[in-house]
């Protein structure tokens, strides 16, 4: 069983900063760096530093050949990863202090992904395998159906969160996992509770993974319900940390079959990535997730 992960690959020039931008601001930057980013290059990231077997597919430009080998180096199958003449995607990422940031992103080539391209990297899978998907590429709703009508598991992570994914069909989805933001978006609900309850009237089958932030995760089923609060930790930059909590959480969960030891493993991935800069770069490696205690609620 392995993780088939149609995503998106960026550079991200990221800026620490004393506040973010307002309109009609010029503002200094405290520090610039470049790192591999993207969701879909995170994840695939997460996903195999915590132990899955995890297959790449998308699209860069020629100036992202880096990229590429970094996910080789990392032991990720990128057999089905195209260069093409388009930019790469990128994003500009602003990190206040406290570590929130604010994204710009811009597609690229990431939004460049045909059916041709997915049908090739489906061919790769099969029944009981998973595919992951974000919403920063293009042909995410022909990539649900086609993984449907091979009986794969589909795992999805709407983010962006944009108008679009409601015309996806959304009811082919196995797992959603979404942030507070995504969640509202969905449902029009903000407590935890009610996000679950409306969850599962919207797509009965599903299971519902709500990321909190600093305050944990919590998991929805058909019959129930689990929480994981977040380890405490100092953070200086949450870029990547709900990208660090997917690929740890799927990871376990597929390895397990228990939801509750995959919230903690993923709460505990996340809470490492925010102690460092960078979004691929701060993601764990699963050794180290020894070193952080699950607090338990």
């Amino acid at each position: 069983m392995r993780i088939l992960n149609i995503g998106s690959i960026n550079i991200d020039h990221v800026y620490e900063v004393n506040h973010f931008v307002r309109p009609g601001e010029t503002l200094n930057g405290l520090s610039y760096h470049t790192f591999a980013g993207g969701k879909g290059f995170n994840q695939s990231v997460a996903l195999t530093r915590a132990g899955a077997a995890t297959l790449h597919a998308g699209k860069i430009g020629k100036d992202a050949i880096w990229l590429l080998n970094l996910l080789r180096d990392e032991g990720v199958d990128t057999s089905h990863v195209a260069v093409c003449e388009a930019a790469t995607g990128h994003a500009i990422i602003q990190v206040a202090p406290g570590g929130e940031n604010a994204i710009v992103l811009h597609g690229g080539a990431n939004l460049l992904i045909s059916e041709t391209d997915v049908t090739s990297a489906l061919s790769s899978c099969v029944a009981g395998d998973f595919l992951l998907l974000q919403n920063e590429t293009s042909s995410v709703a022909l990539a649900m159906e086609k993984a449907h009508e091979k009986g794969m598991h589909i795992v999805f992570n709407p983010a962006p969160m944009a108008t679009d994914v409601r015309n996806y069909p959304l009811e082919l989805v196995d797992i959603f996992v979404l942030n507070e933001i995504e969640a509202e978006e969905l449902t029009g609900k903000t407590q935890p509770a009610d996000v679950g309850a409306r969850m599962r009237e919207l797509f009965p089958n599903a299971v519902t993974v709500l990321t909190q932030g600093n305050k944990g995760a919590t998991y929805f089923d058909a019959d129930s319900t689990h929480h994981q609060a977040a380890p405490l930790v100092d953070a200086v930059d949450t870029t990547a940390a709900g990208d660090s909590f997917i690929g740890y959480f799927l990871t376990v969960l597929m390895q397990t079959g228990d939801p509750v030891k995959a919230l903690a493993m993923g709460c505990r991935a996340a809470a490492i990535c925010v102690t460092r800069l960078g979004a691929a770069d701060s993601i764990p490696l699963v050794h180290e997730l020894e070193t952080v205690s699950d607090i338990t609620t």
